[in-house]
């Protein structure tokens, strides 16, 4: 599949995370629509309020299932609005659901939701996890019982108003020569509930080994948080965000720090970027979303899936992503 191929034509969707569960490849998207909101920087017409999940045995041929709406904010007690990026994860025959929403105070939280089934329906926690706040949650599963989440981005997903995992009376935007704002890591609870421990940031260093700086918008992390790992090395993938990459860095263990390598994909049309890497059936794919079916209206996207090829040293090789 050297040529992207949208998986949902029917419909608006995006920010997808995949997984590969019982031998079936899973989507787990944000689904975006019309919602009458003037657009700004703060993503206010991104409320999306329902979440579908796809599955597919045939992600080259496009052959997808849509198993429905499995979770709809008037399910969730908590909920405020705007229903973001959420992502999945699997343990001991039970499916979580990690989705960033905001409360009726308007502050984004991570929730849980849990099901039986991978392809949900999945039922909402009275409250969401303690501690937790901003979005783009991405679940990693280490293969030794550790599961981490990484989260985080920048304006509209309020990372800005914290430092130290604390509320910061006035957010504070670093820009220059400071050091860029990271993203977070935190390793999950047994029961996959809460966070064992208090989250961390992810330090990407520039090849001299010093870290990224707030200007360096090219490199820097913005959001949309993913990891996997080939070949026993961490690859922590992200989007730059206003200058519309998405990139990746190399590390040796979850925490980081991860040093830059390069650009993955480069900008589409739309303004997000926002991904998921899997492998399936023998090949790895780069699940991403762009805007052309809506003629460039960043707010209602469509999901795409591309091959992704590695070259002999283990760097990803980039790929066009057709924007200007």
């Amino acid at each position: 599949m050297k040529t992207p191929k949208y998986l949902v034509p029917g419909d608006y969707m995006a920010d997808p995370a995949v997984h590969v569960f019982n031998e079936r490849l899973y989507i787990y998207p944000s689904h975006d629509r019309e919602s009458g909101i003037e657009e700004n920087d703060n993503g206010d017409h991104f409320d999306m309020k329902d979440y579908h999940v796809f599955s597919t045995d045939d992600i080259e041929n496009g052959v997808i299932t849509d198993h429905g709406v499995v979770l709809d904010t008037k399910d969730i007690p908590w909920a405020g609005r705007q229903l973001w990026d959420c992502d999945v994860a699997y343990k001991d025959g039970k499916y979580y659901l990690y989705f960033p929403l905001k409360d009726k105070t308007d502050i984004f939280r991570i929730g849980v939701a849990i099901s039986d089934k991978p392809e949900g329906p999945f039922i909402p926690l009275e409250n969401p996890i303690k501690g937790s706040y901003s979005i783009d949650p991405a679940i990693f599963d280490n293969g030794d019982g550790n599961y981490y989440m990484y989260f985080g981005g920048l304006w509209g997903g309020q990372l800005q108003r914290y430092r130290n995992n604390k509320a910061l009376e006035s957010a504070i935007l670093p820009e220059g020569n400071d050091e860029a704002l990271p993203s977070r890591v935190v390793k999950l609870s047994h029961d996959m509930l809460e966070f064992a421990e208090e989250p961390k940031e992810i330090i990407i260093l520039d090849e001299n080994g010093n870290p990224l700086k707030a200007g360096d918008t090219t490199r820097r992390f913005f959001e949309a948080s993913w990891v996997h790992k080939y070949n026993g090395k961490y690859y922590f993938s992200y989007s730059t965000g206003d200058t519309h990459l998405l990139c990746y860095a190399i590390g040796d263990n979850p925490y980081g720090p991860f040093t830059y390598q390069g650009v993955i994909l480069t900008p589409v049309v739309g303004w997000t970027t926002h991904h998921a890497i899997a492998e399936f059936k023998g090949k790895w794919y780069l699940f991403h979303h762009d805007s052309v079916p809506s003629g460039g209206r960043t707010w209602l996207r469509s999901l795409k899936v591309v091959e992704l090829e590695y070259d002999e040293n283990g760097k990803i090789k980039t790929i066009q992503g057709g924007g200007e």
